[in-house]
């Protein structure tokens, strides 16, 4: 499955109107379905309480605040411990983020999208592809993590140290679950990274930490 590359940062967004309706916290994952597999989701993450915890809109202008700032670092760390990791489109809301979670064939050691471990130095159909006149390296074969994992660590990693700043450990920062969409086709990828891509003008002001 080919999608079109996206822009991986984004520091200024527009108001984006939440709709409870659609990005709700009910399980919606597919029975049956393999989010380890290749594949691209649009995900959408609430606070607890849909708390304004992230900062504040000014002048159709995103302020993040320190916890905002938590969560933006603790997105893109992901791709700092899963290799099969791409990140695109991603923006911070008072309340919620969006963001695009690409998973990659990384068939080059560790675990393939299919679950079995693959030597690094073998291609896909097991042939033995490193030179004779070198040795092979001992590698511990890493497990694929699949999307809820991920979203899991990240709402892990990010609620952590935002309680730690405000001395509130053990309180929720996150809703319990999250909405995701599968991307099928780059169609659907072009819609979604315009429905969360940054205001493009000229002159803008950057964020403001509070």
């Amino acid at each position: 499955m080919l999608f079109k590359w996206v822009r991986p940062v984004v520091y200024i967004i527009h108001a984006m109107k939440f709709d409870p309706q659609n990005h709700h916290r009910r399980s919606i994952r597919l029975n049956g379905y393999d989010y380890s597999q290749a594949g691209a989701y649009f995900v959408t993450m609430v606070a607890w309480q849909r708390e304004m915890l992230f900062g504040e809109i000014v002048d159709g202008m995103m302020n993040l605040n320190r916890h905002g700032h938590i969560v933006r670092a603790a997105w893109f760390d992901l791709k700092n411990h899963y290799r099969h990791v791409e990140l695109g489109e991603f923006v911070i809301m008072p309340n919620h983020v969006h963001g695009i979670v690409v998973l990659v064939d990384d068939r080059r050691g560790g675990s393939s999208s299919l679950g079995e471990t693959i030597a690094p130095d073998e291609d896909s159909s097991g042939v033995d592809t490193m030179p004779t006149n070198q040795t092979r390296p001992y590698v511990k074969p890493t497990p694929r993590h699949g999307l809820p994992e991920i979203i899991r660590a990240f709402k892990s990693f990010s609620a952590k140290r935002i309680n730690r700043l405000r001395r509130t450990d053990g309180i929720p920062v996150w809703q319990r679950n999250y909405y995701e969409h599968i991307i099928r086709n780059e169609r659907e990828m072009d819609n979604i990274t315009r429905y969360i891509e940054p205001i493009h003008c000229a002159g803008m002001k950057m964020m403001k930490i509070r």
